[in-house]
């Protein structure tokens, strides 16, 4: 196998066991209620005030409609409350519960093990190179998504 051969094989597999292992990883007894997409929105919400379903559904390239269903599930699993805007009663604001907030903070501990997990392996001249090669992968995703 020849080298771009072997790094495609590699990136193939490693999105694939990523998205696995964070699913066994996140999705514990304790979240069992929600998926991995939940998790997902849950961490797009993040733990600040002032997220609205316009501002999440951007993040995740999806439109408000698609996320409103997710979020009525959360709501009615109390990981998410809905609280309309004082000064304009059209804006809805949607923020984590401290449910949502201890489920926010386990994906967070997932994340940061994974991360910490590859940064131990490295030297500190290895760590500009693997720097660059992750900035030109999310360079492609992005740039592939706009074109779609």
């Amino acid at each position: 196998m020849n080298a771009h051969e072997k790094i495609n094989d590699i990136l193939v597999h490693l999105f694939n066991e990523i998205w696995e292992l964070e699913e066994d990883a996140i999705i514990t007894d304790e979240y069992k209620d929600i998926s991995n997409n939940d998790m997902h929105i849950i961490e797009a919400i993040g733990l600040g005030s002032d997220s609205t379903m316009s501002v999440v559904a951007k993040k995740l390239g999806i439109t408000a409609g698609s996320l409103t269903t997710s979020v009525n599930s959360l709501v009615n699993k109390k990981y998410v409350v809905r609280e309309r805007s004082e000064t304009d009663r059209r804006v809805v604001y949607i923020r984590l519960t401290e449910k949502g907030r201890r489920a926010y903070r386990h994906h967070e501990d997932f994340h940061m093990q994974m991360t910490d997990a590859v940064i131990q392996s490295l030297d500190e001249n290895e760590m500009p190179v693997l720097l660059k090669t992750l900035e030109s992968l999310s360079k492609f995703f992005r740039g592939y998504k706009e074109e779609k």
